[in-house]
């Protein structure tokens, strides 16, 4: 059987973190998105995969190409919709396959229920359905799919994973799968609902933060670094190679630390907590659920917790940043939101500076002492 993975999408809602890369390719629990679709799919014995490929493609491509299994990459050149990015792949199909989104983690098991009924897809509750494409089901056959209604009809979504024919394509009337799915069950046809065990999407942000305690369940531990006797380290933690933690630090799992880390001492280091590569936690800092990508620093005496940290960001010492509620305007939606601080990528912060659900964005620099809170800082600005 053949998979197709549709990555080739920006994610504007999780900006600005998909400024500089695709939302497929966010590290979670050090890990790009995609690559948890593409291991479900080779657990499933699945292994002919085409990966549709557009915003930032080269990121994409370079990273399938160091897979040790050959992908297909196709460019949808336009970001048109879901059934676009689709119809781009058709030549390269040769009969029934798996559709997914490339940005959406979805357990081995779930695929397994669906890879072997045609005409199908994948469905889950959720607590906020607007997001997402809902379904109303009669006898385990789709009735209606209705793509992000304001007062939604039900709490039950679409996945965005389907098991479809060839023939599906004709199917297709404009550029997105909603509509296509639609057209099937108005003019008859049947669309099968599968329940999934397991899927996390990130339509916020701040929604990486749930998917990363999520994937980080699964974490084996692992010590490849260089561990001081003086360290206490409970529960599941993975310590990269070249990795050094200092004395009197504490770290409670599950944890993952990238490669060539410099960690303490005096640190405490909290569950649910990923730091990527060559990252720097300075003396007497605490973190927990928080997400680190590579090549961050993070001051001594802070405080990080329910964060997520992008790639290059240098926080001054005695950072605070703490989960609050509050509302937040995204893509003109009003939200309540509830976390601590998204950095953008190179983003400079000065000594203690405190951040409350608060979004900042890309090269942002903010000065000494400020209080950011409930607040989206744009891209490049100054805050003195």
């Amino acid at each position: 059987m053949q998979a197709v993975i549709l990555a080739a999408g920006e994610g504007n809602r999780v900006r600005p973190l998909t400024r500089s890369r695709p939302k497929a390719m966010i590290p979670v629990a050090n890990r790009p998105i995609i690559e948890y679709v593409i291991d479900a799919l080779l657990k499933n014995g699945i292994r002919d995969i085409v990966v549709v490929v557009g915003y930032r493609k080269e990121q994409v491509t370079r990273f399938l190409n160091q897979l040790d299994i050959p992908i297909e990459v196709v460019v949808q050149d336009k970001q048109l919709g879901t059934a676009h990015a689709l119809q781009c792949a058709e030549s390269k199909i040769k009969g029934d396959f798996l559709l997914l989104p490339g940005d959406n983690y979805i357990d081995p098991q779930s695929i397994a229920r669906i890879k072997g009924i045609p005409n199908a897809m994948l469905v889950k509750e959720h607590s906020n359905p607007s997001n997402f494409g809902v379904v109303l089901l009669q006898d385990g056959l789709v009735t209606s799919i209705v793509e992000k209604p304001e007062r939604s009809p039900s709490f039950m979504v679409s996945t965005g994973i389907y098991s479809l024919k060839k023939d599906f394509f004709s199917s297709i009337r404009g550029n997105d799968m909603t509509d296509a799915i639609a057209s099937i069950v108005e003019t008859g046809g049947h669309i099968q609902a599968i329940p999934a065990d397991d899927w996390q999407d990130a339509i916020f942000a701040w929604d990486l933060l749930k998917m990363n305690r999520r994937l980080l369940g699964n974490l084996p531990s692992g010590k490849e670094g260089t561990v001081s006797r003086q360290t206490v380290i409970q529960g599941s933690v993975k310590i990269g190679k070249g990795s050094t933690i200092g004395p009197n630090t504490v770290i409670t799992g599950p944890v993952v630390i990238g490669n060539d880390c410099i960690i303490g001492p005096n640190c405490c280091i909290e569950p649910n907590t990923s730091i990527g590569s060559r990252v720097t936690i300075e003396p007497f800092t605490c973190i927990g659920n928080t997400l680190i990508m590579d090549d961050a620093i993070v001051g001594s005496h802070s405080r990080i917790m329910d964060t997520v940290i992008g790639e290059r960001c240098r926080l001054a010492d005695h950072t605070s940043s703490n989960k609050a509620t509050g509302i937040l305007d995204i893509e003109g939606l009003i939200l309540r939101s509830e976390f601590g601080a998204i950095f953008g990528d190179n983003v400079t912060s000065g000594q203690f500076a405190i951040y409350k659900n608060s979004i900042i964005g890309n090269t942002a620099i903010i000065e000494s002492r400020n209080s950011i809170i409930s607040r989206i800082i744009p891209d490049g600005s100054l805050v003195i």
